[in-house]
């Protein structure tokens, strides 16, 4: 009769490998194709439900009607948080680090041993071979695995906040946009007002100089106003097409997207207030995510060096096992292994931990600093910046009086058309001015919210993806 190959205790084994194999993760493809992303591209659009969803989330509160009737900068930027591919790239970034504790949190599975040895001639009664199934069991000393999750959690702490890093990198790419926007419409609008009414100067000069009561001069000096103020309206134009452009890039859609969209600047009409120095500085230096992803950074390269110092401490590997020799049947307790730190004390690892410890230190430090100079000279800049636009608001204000004058003496007949048409262009110029330094003291605010990567304005709401949202 035969025998069997493998013995009772073996054949038992055999069932519960193939459970354990069983709950295997198996692979499925997931194959990109340029053409299905630029077609999911295009059909993007801020009526879509999805979007709809994640604003609920978001802002805290329903959205209706939907989609809204006009786009405030706080919708435009969870539309962007939503659509813009960084955020995506960020999301991704923050799941790996997340399964990086689940790595680290493994334990090591042990080693099946099943020697099998066939003796010729049989030395023994029983029958000639020498097998069992036996286990290496790896028990990992001196708190190994408690500093690699530690460390993996550090590291997924500062995915987290890089995540909220990028969240303030796309709203500040919406605010820009938004300020172009602003400053690309109420120049559109000016700029067209202008040079019409430059073209009924020239209109009115060549009239005159008809009938000798204007010099040549004259004219050609307003033809030439005439011709600069077409061409700052084109550039308007342009420049307005451009920061429409800008502003569904910064999103993340395309441009057919928010063409006919109604979009609120009303905010920007006025600069927003800045912080003071100290309470700006403590808000920059306790809040903002980058330095915070940094001090998560250095925890974690505190950890990897307290592992590498626990490495010095080898691990023990459990050996029991059964085996049946020729007729014998046997069965180990012990030690499989252990590793004598003679030659390699783990001292180089050390040494390098401690200088990568010391680097994330100083990169922290660095950053620090960094930060505080660029408030500073943020907040310096909005204050000089504020101070140009109040001077501009009184040449305006003084434009406008003597368009009002010019006004009210054309209505008696004390003043004709032309000086009326001229106090016009002129007030309509002082309105450019004014514009440039409104937009100027718009970019400085600006920098102070990058420096302290929040709103100034406490009435947009601003909500950055956190812990608990997923990935869309």
């Amino acid at each position: 009769m035969l025998r069997p190959l493998f013995p009772i205790g073996i054949r038992r084994l055999l069932p519960v490998i193939l459970c354990l194999l069983s709950g295997c993760a198996s692979y499925h493809a997931r194959p990109l194709s340029p053409a299905d992303i630029a077609r999911n591209f295009e059909q993007r659009s801020l009526a879509d439900a999805g979007l709809r969803a994640y604003m609920v989330r978001a802002l805290g509160h329903d959205i209706a009607p939907w989609p809204p009737l006009q786009w405030d900068r706080g919708q435009l930027t969870a539309a962007a948080w939503y659509y813009n591919p960084s955020l995506e790239l960020a999301r991704a970034q923050w799941q790996t680090a997340r399964a990086g504790i689940d790595v680290a949190s493994a334990r090591p599975n042990p080693t099946l041993q099943l020697p099998f040895d066939y003796a010729s001639p049989n030395p023994g009664p029983g029958a000639p071979f020498t097998t069992g199934p036996a286990l290496d069991i790896p028990i990992e000393t001196a708190g190994k695995r408690g500093y690699r999750i530690e460390q993996a959690t550090h590291l997924a702490e500062a995915a987290r906040l890089n995540l909220d890093t990028e969240a303030w990198k796309v709203s500040a790419q919406v605010r820009d946009a938004l300020i172009a926007l602003y400053a690309a419409e109420t120049r559109s609008a000016s700029s067209a007002r202008h040079a019409s009414d430059e073209g009924r100067i020239v209109a009115m000069l060549r009239k005159r100089m008809a009938v000798g009561e204007a010099a040549r001069s004259d004219v050609e000096a307003a033809t030439i106003s005439m011709r600069q103020a077409q061409r700052d309206d084109m550039s308007a134009q342009t420049a307005l097409n451009d920061a429409r452009a800008q502003l569904a890039a910064a999103i993340g859609v395309p441009s057919s997207a928010i063409a006919s969209i109604r979009i609120d600047t009303s905010c920007l009409a006025a600069a927003p207030p800045a912080h003071p120095l100290a309470d700006a500085q403590r808000e920059a230096i306790f809040h903002r995510s980058d330095l915070l992803a940094s001090l998560a950074d250095y925890a974690a390269a505190e950890s990897a060096l307290q592992l590498e110092v626990a490495k010095q401490y080898p691990d023990i590997h459990l050996g029991p096992g059964y085996s049946y020799d020729t007729g014998t049947r046997r069965i180990a307790f012990g030690l499989a292994g252990i590793s004598l730190p003679i030659f390699d004390q783990n001292q180089g690892g050390i040494r390098e931990a401690e200088s990568k410890r010391e680097e994330a230190a100083a990169r922290t430090s660095a950053l620090q600093d960094k930060i505080i100079g660029e408030l500073d000279q943020a907040l310096t800049h909005y204050r000089t910046t504020l101070m140009a636009l109040h001077l501009a608001d009184e040449q305006l204000a003084t434009a406008k009086k003597v368009l009002t004058e010019q006004a009210a003496g054309f209505s008696v007949g004390q003043t004709d058309r032309l000086a009326l048409t001229t106090a016009k262009t002129d007030y309509e110029a002082k309105e450019m001015s004014r514009l440039d330094a409104l937009v100027a003291t718009q970019q400085a605010a600006a920098a102070i919210e990058d420096a302290l990567q929040r709103p100034l304005d406490q009435g947009i709401v601003y909500a950055p993806p956190r812990r608990q949202e997923q990935s869309r």
